[in-house]
Parts: structure tokens; sequence; C-alpha cells
């Protein structure tokens, strides 16, 4: 018998889903971060070795030749469809990227505003262990690109030709034949590759917690844990399309959770339903019957309380499928990516209709966003003050908040400007 979305209350709703970082996971990735950072390349290797990333003596780093052979290895079909890809990621990161420019405004006795440039090297994280990501070497590593990175490492353990293919599409320079904690730190620590400013990517519990031990040494996109989808319905939905959509996640992870929020307790029913004939015949069941034991369906009175729920949880993927889809959208707040009406399937974002894949989990959409450009830049700001009369009332007022403050040696130092 396949197992089915059991119900609960909100007040029901686990408290795992909002807990991006593992604590054993935690323990055990800085076991391996502070190893490397201390052995440098040589612990690296063996890290790779001991967990099986490659074997004894093969090379940790692979440069652009060793891509451009994967690519032209691969057949015409397999090569269009990547192409396609990249041009919409490219598409939507560029139009972001030209969303945000430099301003400059007056101010008193002069002038200030704002650049804004690019980091100088990133870090872009290719999952490789149950099923390997070529298209998020793509979404990572052509945001990267289109922010203006000059240096674009990917990295992905045990790399098919697909995944080394999609990183010299996106224009990769260096690919590191490590994943995990391992990749993390290197990237962090410039081993392999120059330091990287930014590490940004989807990735295991192993991934996340490295992540978070480098944050601050360096910035990174999020920590993402593993995937979600919650869908709101109501009685307009297909339970087909439902169904298909929840184990389209569940099949990452045996640790993805696939949600239902509706009206209707025979939504869930229909739903379920469909869910087990569909799991039946599966090729990946196996993982998605893990992940659908570890998913739940909430029923609730109202439209307005089942996004109530949703804010609550803030999934890494949130579809609408109701009567009034943009109206139900229009109320959510906290979300990775929204997903609205029923042609909208997440597995579109998935592979490229020009938002980003890479979003955040467990509840990390409270304060984050998806992946974009904006990680890879930054705004500097400046100013230019060259009227001293025009000046005045500014500098005065600085004195006088200087000594408001205490701080005697802020005060002469804007004294001298009088």
């Amino acid at each position: 018998m396949e197992p089915t979305l059991k119900v609960i209350r909100p007040d029901e709703i686990p408290l795992d889903c909002a807990e991006p970082v593992d604590p054993v996971a935690l323990k055990q990735a800085q076991v391996i971060v502070d190893e490397i950072r201390k052995g440098g390349e040589r612990k690296a290797s063996e890290w790779a070795v001991r967990l099986g990333d490659v074997k004894e003596g093969e090379p940790l780093v692979v440069g652009r030749e060793v891509m451009r052979k994967a690519y032209e290895g691969l057949d015409e079909r397999t090569r269009a469809v990547l192409m396609r890809m990249g041009e919409r990621i490219k598409a939507f990161a560029v139009a972001q990227r030209n969303s945000v420019t430099d301003m400059t405004m007056p101010i008193p006795g002069g002038r200030a505003g704002h650049v804004v440039a690019p980091v100088k090297s990133a870090g872009c994280y290719a999952p490789g262990g149950r099923y390997p990501l070529p298209s998020s070497a793509m979404m990572t590593s052509i945001t990267a690109r289109a922010a203006g990175v000059k240096t674009v490492t990917v990295a992905s353990p045990r790399p098919s030709p697909v995944t080394l293919a999609a990183a010299y599409i996106a224009g990769a320079d260096i690919f590191l034949r490590v994943g995990g904690a391992i990749a993390v730190t290197m990237f962090a620590e410039g081993i392999g590759c120059p330091p990287c400013d930014v590490i940004v990517g989807p990735g295991n519990k192993w991934v996340t917690a490295a992540k978070s031990i480098v944050q601050g040494k360096v910035s990174i996109d999020m920590l993402a844990g593993p995937s979600e989808v919650l869908v709101i319905c109501d009685e307009t939905y297909d339970a087909k399309v439902v169904a298909a959509d929840l184990l389209a996640q569940a099949e990452h992870d045996v640790e993805s959770r696939p949600i239902v929020v509706t009206t209707s307790v025979a939504v869930v029913e229909r739903v379920n339903e469909e869910l087990a004939k569909q799991l039946a015949v599966l090729p990946t069941r196996e993982t998605a019957r893990e992940a659908v034991k570890k998913g739940f369906a909430v029923v609730v009175g109202s439209m307005e309380e089942a996004v109530k729920v949703s804010d609550s949880i803030g999934p890494e993927h949130l579809e609408i499928q109701t009567k009034d889809s943009q109206k139900v959208a229009d109320m959510c707040d906290c979300y990775g990516g929204l997903f609205i009406g029923k042609q909208a399937a997440e597995v579109l974002g998935d592979y490229g209709a020009g938002p980003n894949h890479v979003l955040p989990t467990g509840g990390t959409a409270r304060y984050t966003g998806g992946l974009s450009v904006f990680n890879f830049l930054r705004i500097r700001t400046w100013m230019n003050i060259d009227s001293k009369p025009s000046s005045r009332q500014l500098v005065e007022d600085a004195v006088a908040l200087a000594r408001l403050e205490g701080l005697e040696g802020h005060a002469r130092a804007a004294e001298a400007r009088l």
C-alpha cells in the first residue's frame, strides 16, 4: 500500500519545517572544514577520496578544456536543450541586472550616490548525489555572469558529462570535482580557485551546514535544505496535476516535503488517491515514497486561513491552483518561488522558464528570496562635498549630534570643516 499525506491541524505543523541547518550535519561539516582549512589541498584530496568524490590520484580541479570536450561529446538535441535553457535564464538575469543602476543625488554642499558593482569571484554549487543537477550549474553560473562576476567556479561531485557541459555553456572558468563541505571549504579558502566572495547553489544538509560555517568570511545566498512544495487548492483543482507536482518534488530526496493546504477534505482524499496511483508507476518511487511519508495536508476554513498557514511555513515552491489564483497569490507573502495557476508548473521553473530555481527552504523565505543577480552585486555609496558654505548646516548638525553621543573626536573632525 502506497503512503498518503496525513491530515494535520495548523498547530501540528512540524517544527523542523523551519530549521534550515541540521545539527548533526553541522558537527560533521565542522570537522571537514577545520581540517581542510589547516591542511589545504592535501586534506581536501584526502576527504574527496574518502567520501568517494574522486579516486586516488584523480584531479580535484579541471578547466574549460575538459568542460568543452564534454559539451562536444553530447548529442545535438541535448546541446540544443541546454542552450535554450541557458538563453532563458540569461534573459531573466540580464533584465534583473538592468533593473538596478548607479544613482546620484544632491546633498548639502555636493553630491552623493551609489555604484552597483559585481563581486570578483563566485563559487557555484550543483548537486551531484542521487540525481545530478546540471540545471543548477546553469542557474547559478549564468546568473553570476549576468551580474558581471569575473571568475566563476562550479563544484559538483562525480560530475556527469552533461553537468560539465552545462558549466561550459554557462561560462564557468573552473570546475571542482568535489561536493559537500569539501567544495564549500575550497570555495571559501581559495583552494583550486580564487577565494570566492560569494558561494551559491542548492545542496544537501552538509552543503548547507558548511555554508553556515563559512558565512561571514564569504557571502552565501541562503541556507537551503530539502526541497519543499506547497499547493494551495480548492474544488477547482485537478487532482492528477496536483499529485504530479507533489511527486516532482518528492522524488528529489527522502527528506523532501510535499504539502497541500485546502478548504476541502474531499480534495485531500482525491489527491491521496492520485498519489497512490502515480507512485505505483513512478520510476523514482523508492525516494518519493519516503518523502510522501513526511508530507502532510492541512484543511482550513477559508482561503485567508490557507494563506496564513502557507506564510507560516514559507515554502520553497508555492503553487496556487484555485478559482481566482491571481487574487490568492496576491495575498501570499512568504515563499521562495510562486507559481500561479494550473499551467504554471513548478517544474517549468526548475528547467529555465526564466526565474531562478535556487530558492529558500526551511522557512528562510521570511527574510530572503531566491538566487538572483543581486546576490553577486555590491551597492557602494559615495559622497563628494565641495562647497563649504552650502554644507555649513550639515557640519553644524554633525557637531551637535556627535556631542549628544559623547564622541568629542567626531565633533572636532566635523568642526575642522567649519
